[in-house]
């Protein structure tokens, strides 16, 4: 999946031939030459919907922080985790993440069995999709040699959504709220 997205994002960061249809955009920044964590900052914060996202990894405050403003301001967020990284990065006590995992607004979902969730991606209000090397974490965001895609194309967005939706409806997806950091049985 993340092959074709990068594929995509260069096919229509390329010029159009003559005669060809309007160019999607797309748009790269490089870590740690550009702090990336701003950038998620800055899409979360244009967020007027919702949030679709994919985390490996999410432990960055400032992005988990963005993430409950969006909330608040009834964007509807849903956010899918890898059970293994959950595991060690999920709840803590009076930790930011605890209480956006407990806003009304919010929806989360633990990849129950298999593979690593290895996403790294969230598509904002259905228009945009952002993609990238880098996990939603401090060091990932703005230490690691890392990129960040955004793309406004619509059919790369759609595929991500459709991907997303499919992911999201598993059957052995668990609650964030009832996995075993929470003391539900798995």
């Amino acid at each position: 999946m993340r092959a074709l997205l990068m594929a995509a994002a260069l096919a229509f960061a390329l010029p159009a031939s003559a005669g060809a249809g309007p160019v999607a955009r797309a748009e790269t920044h490089y870590a740690p030459a550009e702090n990336l964590e701003l950038v998620d900052v800055r899409i979360i914060g244009d967020a007027e919907l919702s949030i679709d996202m994919a985390a490996y990894v999410l432990s960055d405050t400032r992005v988990i922080e963005a993430l409950t403003a969006a909330a608040e301001r009834d964007v509807a967020v849903r956010l899918y985790f890898d059970k293994s990284q959950f595991s060690q990065h999920g709840l803590r006590v009076d930790a930011p993440i605890e209480a956006l995992l407990a806003h009304p607004n919010v929806a989360a979902k633990v990849k129950g069995r298999g593979v690593l969730m290895h996403l790294k991606a969230y598509a904002v209000d259905g228009k945009l999709l952002r993609t990238g090397s880098g996990n939603f974490s401090r060091a990932g965001l703005a230490q690691q040699d890392n990129d960040l895609v955004l793309i406004s194309d619509p059919a790369v967005v759609d595929a991500f959504e459709r991907t997303f939706e499919a992911i999201w409806s598993r059957a052995r997806n668990i609650d964030a709220l009832d996995t075993p950091e929470r003391g539900a049985r798995p």
